[in-house]
């Protein structure tokens, strides 16, 4: 059922990252996500066409696609798993065919999954009177479905995004359109959070995709753009049992984001010049905002005003020698 206020999602006031774009984002299904909320924010900020992609979830996204349409806007449903490359090019032709006979102007890699979390690299505790070939079973089973789990993170966020930035790329440069992608990563990409690992890696992972999108397009680079976004926790399906927790999210920030605070940082960004955000990888932020008053300080964390910021990040890579090698080093 749809639940969003889609009200919320409109910024007539704020410039628009999303005019005039045909915008496909992947993932975008799930009722209360952050997909839906960047769909919403597009249809509602002057996009051409919205390209509302799901897999599993896909009641929310007919509804989702129904309420966008209710709205005047020009939104179809495309349903595909991102990890089944026949299935993913299958909705090649159809997506062009419903942006007018164009690809994608602008294309949110959003599709991910989270881990119900286990102690990474810690085995099982012994139970009281269990029998060694008892806890020996459980241990097996315990690991094997923990990295089933990790595994299917891994693909859904490496793979997809992998498979959806090759498919549009190829689409942009053969058609001589230009395409911006957008990389949704995590904050626990470069500060890790436990017992989520398959998460951390994957989010970890596409931060690299934008530098090697550009290396491998040569000249053709010019009809491609991209960068990452990192985001804080925002209340979702997938963190809402945790935002009650400050063990799980309080070192990065006061409270959770809700998806139209998330979505409307998110436009703030996409309308900067694409000089400005090509190849960057951006971190949001949550913190107390400086306006909060000491005299009358509000009745709990939840309820205190808070400020978003956007902060670029850069990843220095730095080859120090080491010295035992370089004075004896291997000739061939």
């Amino acid at each position: 059922m749809f639940s969003a206020d889609t009200d919320r999602f409109a910024l007539p006031n704020s410039p628009s990252g999303y005019e005039g774009q045909r915008v496909f984002i992947t993932g975008a299904g799930k009722d209360g996500g952050i997909g839906q909320a960047f769909a919403l924010s597009a249809g509602l900020n002057g996009a051409e066409s919205v390209g509302v992609h799901f897999h599993r979830s896909y009641q929310d996204g007919f509804d989702l696609v129904t309420e966008l349409e209710r709205r005047g806007v020009n939104a179809f449903p495309v349903q595909a798993d991102v990890t089944n490359l026949r299935d993913l090019w299958a909705s090649r032709s159809y997506t062009i065919d419903q942006m007018g006979g164009k690809p994608p102007s602008l294309v949110i890699c959003n599709s991910g999954l989270t881990e119900q979390g286990y102690q990474f690299g810690r085995a099982l505790r012994k139970e009281e009177e269990e029998p060694t070939a008892v806890r020996r079973a459980r241990v097996r089973q315990h690991f094997i479905d923990n990295l089933s789990e990790s595994r299917l993170v891994l693909d859904t966020k490496i793979d997809g995004f992998l498979a959806t930035t090759h498919l549009w790329a190829g689409e942009a440069v053969y058609h001589k359109e230009h395409v911006q992608f957008v990389y949704v990563s995590s904050r626990q990409a470069i500060d890790p959070g436990v017992s989520v690992p398959g998460y951390a890696i994957s989010n970890w992972a596409v931060l690299q995709l934008p530098k090697v999108l550009e290396v491998n397009l040569g000249r053709n680079a010019e009809y491609v753009s991209a960068f990452s976004v990192m985001f804080p926790f925002v209340r979702t399906g997938m963190t809402d049992e945790y935002a009650g927790n400050e063990k799980v999210f309080g070192r990065w920030q006061p409270r959770m984001l809700e998806t139209h605070e998330c979505a409307e940082a998110f436009n703030a960004l996409l309308a900067r010049p694409t000089k400005e955000t090509d190849q960057g990888m951006f971190e949001l932020l949550v913190d107390p905002s400086d306006a909060t008053s000491t005299d009358n300080p509000p009745a709990d964390a939840a309820s205190a005003p808070i400020q978003v910021t956007w902060k670029r990040v850069k990843l220095d890579v730095v080859e120090e020698p080491m010295d035992w090698s370089a004075d004896q080093p291997l000739i061939y």
